[in-house]
């Protein structure tokens, strides 16, 4: 029987020696594949791997989330690998922007060295010809400065302007490669990209998406993004028909517009060379697309599905910060990396797929996952729907939302903020319909001068044409109980009635104006 993670921690706390060998099975080639990448020694691998499971054993008590062992135990592996870089750091280079040389005799190179070493060649050949023949001749060649040019005086100005030149062209085009500024990331493969109705994760209610895997084969590891369908179209359509660019440009009617936008870029002699991917959360969906051209290698920032369609059209790497993969990506033993998560049911009446999600995360102890946090302010930063176009771009950082004592925390972050905020979560209507749905929570106000409330929302969606079943606008009827002022911790309720038609329900708290809305111990349940 395949036990999960969080209950073989919970055994093995409890003294069970067997729950902690079956985690060191399941996750010992994770563990060995993140170490052989992060070591520049083969040999001590083992070591490394055995170490990490020692401190996981001796730390288990303080894993806050049983069911995250996976990714815990990923940080502790590069722990380990720092602490045994720091031992093993050689003085030698301790001079060269990069701390590490980059024609490394130790065992053979990885897919990073190799990155490393192409991206300081390709700085060393844009110095001037007199400091790139000393570095060359002193980095490369081992030869003291005495043999390098007329003085050891005079080369070693010339080896001190290189190296500034050098760190100001890796800090312009790969900071990440500045031991300060340095992300560890994995390179990843778009596995998949399905396109089906639903609902994203952070909360936000569509009736279409695009769920997009991405496969760390090394890890064994699947990192699932939830798009909508405007960001995942391209992506799919790019993954689902053939990719060279004769056949793209021969697509009809026509090619995606990430694909077009390659082969445009092609024309004018610029080529996407990576798609790198920092964070992912509910309002974070950007990427950093490196491209290369005659004006020389350049950094763009995009929205995520862009970047990945780009990816896609152009054959470049994805990575992910390895931060990230150990937060968010799933262990997959087999070869199936999108059935878990479709996790979907086929509504009999219309044929569709259909996602299915319940409350989740109502103690907030995994911060706000699961919750949605947005509102009319975040529209005006984006322009949408104003009628004043010197509110656009202005407000975006009007409110702000943190979890904080097994609550969710809403507050306005100006005097004056524009428009109103919620805290929110959706789930479809399906097990509900046709009953009276309670949504309860405790809510403590602070200075709110507007006015701060608990709502619970009933949604329908219209379809856009008769008969059709794709949606288009929803309508919602809104029930909520409003307070203001300040007010400690009292507990609040509204009702609903869940009509036959109704297909999503949101519930939460919403903030307009100045002041400070706290929830806690939020419930959402069918009346007696």
């Amino acid at each position: 029987m395949d036990i999960p993670d969080g209950d073989l921690v919970r055994l093995a706390r409890a003294g069970d020696p067997a729950a902690f060998r079956l985690l060191v099975e399941r996750h010992q080639p994770m563990a060995r594949a993140r170490a052989s990448r992060l070591c520049r020694d083969p040999d001590e691998v083992d070591d490394i791997v055995q170490e990490s499971f020692l401190q996981a054993y001796l730390a288990l008590e303080r894993l806050r989330d049983p069911d995250r062992f996976a990714g815990w135990l990923g940080g502790i592996v590069l722990n380990v690998c720092r602490a045994q870089r720091r031992r093993a750091r050689p003085a030698l280079l301790a001079d060269w922007p990069e701390p590490l040389h980059p024609m490394s005799a130790e065992g053979l190179p990885s897919a990073e060295d190799l990155d490393r070493a192409e991206a300081l060649r390709a700085a060393v050949a844009d110095l001037p010809a007199g400091q790139r023949q000393a570095v060359e001749l002193f980095y490369y060649a081992d030869l003291p400065a005495g043999q390098i040019a007329e003085s050891a005086g005079a080369a070693k100005a010339s080896l001190h302007k290189a190296r500034r030149r050098l760190r100001e062209y890796l800090t312009a085009h790969r900071p990440d490669l500045i031991p300060s500024q340095r992300t560890l990331m994995t390179t990843v493969r778009i596995a998949h990209a399905e396109p089906l109705p639903g609902q994203q994760p952070s909360g936000d209610f569509n009736f279409d998406q695009v769920v997009v895997v991405l496969a760390d084969d090394t890890g064994r590891r699947a990192l699932p993004v939830w798009l909508t369908d405007r960001d995942g179209d391209s992506l799919w359509r790019i993954l689902d028909q053939p990719r060279t660019d004769s056949e793209i440009a021969a697509l009809p009617p026509e090619p995606a517009s990430e694909a077009l936008a390659h082969l445009l870029l092609l024309a004018a002699g610029v080529t996407v060379t990576a798609v790198h991917i920092d964070e992912l959360g509910p309002q974070v969906t950007a990427a950093r697309i490196e491209i290369a051209g005659p004006a020389g290698p350049r950094r763009v920032m995009g929205r995520l599905g862009h970047g990945l369609a780009l990816a896609a059209a152009a054959g470049a790497p994805v990575r992910v910060a390895d931060a990230l993969i150990d937060r968010l990506a799933v262990p997959v033993p087999g070869d199936d990396l999108l059935g878990p998560f479709l996790t979907r049911d086929q509504a009999p009446a219309s044929g569709r797929w259909r996602r299915r999600f319940e409350p989740r995360n109502l103690a907030f102890t995994d911060g706000l996952d699961r919750w949605e946090f947005g509102g009319s302010f975040r529209r005006a930063a984006q322009g949408g729907g104003l009628g004043q176009q010197n509110a656009i771009g202005s407000h975006w950082n009007d409110y702000s939302c943190r979890a904080e004592d097994e609550s969710a925390v809403l507050c306005s972050a100006v005097p004056q903020p524009y428009g109103d905020a919620f805290v929110r979560q959706t789930i479809f209507a399906d097990d509900h319909r046709g009953a009276t749905v309670v949504f309860r929570g405790e809510l403590r106000t602070e200075d709110v001068a507007g006015d701060a409330a608990l709502s619970l929302r009933i949604i329908t969606a219209r379809p856009l044409r008769p008969g059709g079943d794709h949606f288009g606008a929803v309508a919602g009827d809104d029930h909520v109980v409003t307070v203001a002022g300040s007010q400690g911790w009292t507990r609040h309720e509204v009702t609903a009635e869940v009509p036959d038609n109704a297909d999503a329900i949101q519930f939460g708290i919403t903030l307009t104006g100045p002041g400070r809305v706290a929830l806690r111990s939020p419930e959402l349940t069918r009346a007696d």
